[in-house]
């Protein structure tokens, strides 16, 4: 006789619900495109600690709001507030802070906003598996490609020396790894390219690329 199956383990991403369906709201995205007069989309800002990626995402916020664009900046440290602050440090935990980001970004690109999430994001797999929940087009991945010791000269935060000194476990760059994106949208000098060439950079691309309108 077979013995008691194996035990289903549960991880935040399994359904726990069955009888849900998905609800087609009466205003879809294309609607919002054309009465804002420009498309949605997840610009993804990725990069170690000191990067630039928080600085870099919100001046790039401060521009298309200046030009009454519809824009919402999602942000490593105030998501911990809140959404996420049930997550510690662990590559499970970065994996699950990912993924809840991935998914609340698609929220507001259906909502035709253009999102911009500034997570260290250290893992490929995780980034990818954010892009792969929306169409093509529809995830820029701008890779803030400052180099470690740049980044931890600037140690705003003051983490690079506790990690160095052991106090924080599990730093990204210290005692946890980063994957660099291999093939990124966007990648971008950080470590010695103004803030504002970095910004236009950024402006351009999306011009190119038909999200929003050439000023």
């Amino acid at each position: 006789m077979a013995g008691p199956s194996p035990p289903v383990v549960m991880t935040a991403a399994t359904p726990k619900a069955t009888n849900i369906v998905w609800h087609e709201a009466s205003v879809d995205r294309a609607a919002r495109a054309e009465k804002r007069g420009h498309r949605s989309a997840i610009l993804w800002f990725t990069g170690l600690s000191g990067s630039g990626k928080s600085t870099l995402a919100n001046a790039v916020n401060a521009a298309l709001f200046e030009r009454g664009l519809a824009t919402y900046v999602l942000d490593g440290d105030n998501v911990r507030h809140g959404l996420c602050k049930d997550l510690g440090f662990s590559d499970a935990d970065r994996e699950e802070n990912i993924r809840r980001i991935g998914e609340v970004a698609k929220l507001f690109l259906d909502a035709g906003v253009i999102v911009l999430t500034a997570f260290v994001s250290p893992f490929r797999a995780d980034r990818d598996k954010a892009r792969e929940l929306v169409a093509q087009g529809d995830f820029i991945e701008i890779f803030c490609a400052a180099d470690l010791d740049v980044c931890e000269s600037r140690d705003p935060k003051g983490l690079y020396a506790k990690a160095r000194s052991g106090a924080i476990k599990e730093f990204t760059g210290i005692s946890s790894p980063y994957e660099a994106p291999e093939s990124p949208e966007l990648k971008i000098d950080t470590g010695s390219q103004e803030l504002t060439e970095s910004v236009q950079v950024v402006l351009k691309a999306l011009e190119a690329q038909g999200v929003i309108p050439k000023a």
